[in-house]
């Protein structure tokens, strides 16, 4: 639900020059973190505040062509300046995570122990308690709850060329291309707000996804060449172990959409992406699904995640080989 008038009310009083402002998002950030905080940064710069975004860790480089996104504070590589911006903020934006923990293990502490007022903006299921909280699951993107906000602020003036493009990436990035089912009429609307606004989707769509590496190109042959379909054709199973992600080159973001191509099948209802992470001892999984097939509730329910109904994400703590085996195994006991 949307802040409430006294809500907004309450929050326009914190949005002044005097306040010092963050935004932080979760860790990994993705194409809706990273657009949801350049166009709410810019949003505000548009309004005569400053802001500062600070994110926990790296984000691919297909997204660092949005305005600013190279002065963005990454935790990882800044941990001084990331705690004491966090610590001294007045006010901090909580975008498109829906609990402290999701900002990992080095920014997490530093959000719960912030004296500042905490503002949720968010479209994950289960949000924690926070000073104000607008979360809605039935919206694709955060970046599109970012625009609603300013709506319910009734200052669209302030979106300008710089707002638009980030928040048509991020919209754009966590709808799939547009082609998930809860992209609704109403982000059509938001998307051809912000096309008049300035954003051109051609340039847009280019910078973010025709940007492959060789690398990625490598990858993405290896799996696709010993993808696997179960469950009487319903189900796509790919995988790339840690060996493979070292020979050719893995770039943080190179396996960004890997999970997609098991659900271009003819008949396939989900797809599920397998892979040894890099340099800890657990393995990473992405889910997506079609229709009424839910991930996010198969997630939590066997591999220690969740996210949205029809894309999710998981962790197990077993091999590469067991984890396929035992997904394979709790996918036959799922009714679709």
């Amino acid at each position: 639900m949307m802040f409430n008038s006294t809500e907004l009310s309450q929050i326009n009083q914190l949005l002044t020059p005097e306040n010092k402002i963050v935004i932080i998002t979760h860790y990994n950030p993705d194409g809706d973190a990273i657009g949801s905080s350049l166009g709410l940064k810019y949003f505000l710069k548009n309004k005569g505040l400053e802001a500062e975004i600070v994110v926990p860790n790296d984000f691919p480089k297909f997204l660092k062509w949005m305005p600013e996104a190279k002065k963005i504070t990454i935790a990882d590589y800044k941990r001084k300046k990331a705690w004491e911006m966090i610590d001294e903020a007045d006010v901090i934006f909580v975008l498109d995570f829906n609990a402290s923990h999701r900002a990992g293990n080095l920014v997490a502490p530093w959000i719960e122990r912030a004296k500042a007022k905490k503002i949720l903006i968010d479209h994950h299921q289960q949000p924690e308690n926070f000073d104000f909280v607008y979360s809605d699951v039935t919206i694709p993107a955060t970046s599109q709850m970012v625009y609603h906000f300013i709506e319910a602020l009734d200052e669209e003036k302030h979106v300008n060329q710089d707002v638009a493009e980030c928040l048509y990436t991020g919209i754009m990035t966590d709808t799939g291309g547009f082609r998930f089912r809860s992209t609704s009429a109403t982000t059509h609307r938001i998307i051809a707000n912000l096309i008049e606004k300035g954003a051109d989707p051609a340039m847009i769509t280019s910078n973010t996804w025709d940007t492959n590496t060789v690398s990625r190109l490598h990858l993405l042959s290896l799996i696709l060449s010993r993808i696997e379909v179960v469950k009487d054709g319903k189900v796509a199973v790919l995988y790339l172990k840690r060996d493979e992600l070292k020979e050719f080159g893995f770039e943080k973001g190179d396996t960004e959409g890997f999970v997609n191509y098991g659900l271009s099948i003819a008949g396939t209802r989900m797809s599920a992406f397998f892979m040894e992470d890099l340099y800890e001892d657990f393995i990473k999984i992405s889910f997506r699904s079609k229709d009424d097939v839910d991930v996010n509730q198969f997630s939590r329910k066997y591999f220690n995640g969740g996210g949205h109904i029809n894309a999710a994400g998981g962790k197990y703590f077993k091999d590469i080989y067991e984890t396929i085996e035992d997904f394979k195994e709790k996918i036959e006991n799922e009714d679709f």
